[in-house]
């Protein structure tokens, strides 16, 4: 791993996880680190997300522990207090009916405030930021139903910064979005890593985004970590090519120097004409 970042401010150890009694993941170790972005790549079904939603105390685990920076495990703090510590920013939510996007990111508030909005203070500066760096203060009054798909979630991402933790979880979080705001989310995750010295975990499928964002990289193939460290230490063409069974070629590019990837099927191979 990168020795110039902090301590861990969340970790899991030796996780197994699994559904109904069958694991699908085994022996997990990952460290998420103040000031920098660990992206968690691998083929659907190796454990990516589900790993994540463990480290957010939203799936249950079977052996091993996650323990925050000052080795509280996780299952120990209660609910409003962890929740003040680590947010997830899932692949799905339910979306309300009739209800404002400035609620909506509002939503992200609930650590800080008892029966009424007054005991949160900090509140109203908390969702206006969280909303101008997302892209979303313009519609801050349609009802987010009647969204599309990349501004919703542009809003949920919203409702997750204006939650204010120390560690920032998202799952494939460029979805649903064009190119530009692709790009802008992968910015943000690194302004706040860099500028706000959140720890950032994402998952991530598309490779080139993750060596480009990342400061580390986990690997999974079936439900095991095979590989940890920088983009440039983890994606090999060996490696990529067996974890996901087609030849992926490697390149570092050298303008900016960093690594690049590109799958090779039987159509890629062909000489213009």
């Amino acid at each position: 791993m990168s020795s110039g970042f902090e301590s861990p401010c969340l970790r899991g150890v030796d996780l197994r996880l699994g559904y109904h009694g069958i694991p699908v993941v085994h022996g997990a170790a990952i460290a998420l680190r103040p000031g920098a972005v660990t992206a968690l790549v691998g083929p659907n079904g190796s454990g990516k997300s589900t790993l994540l939603r463990a480290l957010a105390r939203l799936h249950p685990v079977d052996a091993g522990a996650v323990h925050l920076a000052d080795g509280t495990a996780a299952a120990d703090l209660p609910a409003r207090e962890f929740a003040r510590r680590v947010t997830l920013l899932a692949q799905s939510r339910p979306v309300p009916s009739g209800v404002t996007v400035r609620d909506v990111v509002g939503y992200g508030r609930h650590p800080y405030r008892g029966r009424w909005r007054a005991d949160d203070p900090d509140g109203p500066a908390a969702v206006a930021r969280a909303m101008a760096v997302t892209g979303v203060t313009t519609m801050a009054d349609r009802p987010v139903d009647e969204l599309s798909g990349g501004e919703l979630q542009r809003v949920w991402l919203a409702t997750c910064l204006a939650q204010d933790t120390p560690v920032l979880l998202l799952d494939e979080p460029t979805t649903f979005l064009d190119l530009r705001y692709q790009v802008e989310i992968l910015d943000l995750m690194r302004d706040l890593a860099d500028d706000h010295r959140v720890a950032v975990g994402v998952v991530l499928h598309d490779l080139n985004q993750a060596a480009a964002v990342a400061d580390e990289v986990v690997l999974l193939h079936d439900g095991r970590v095979r590989a940890t460290g920088t983009p440039a230490e983890v994606f090999t063409e060996a490696a990529l090519t067996e974890t996901y069974g087609i030849r992926i070629e490697v390149r570092t590019d050298p303008v900016s120097g960093l690594v690049t990837t590109r799958p090779v099927g039987r159509h890629l191979t062909r000489v213009p004409v």
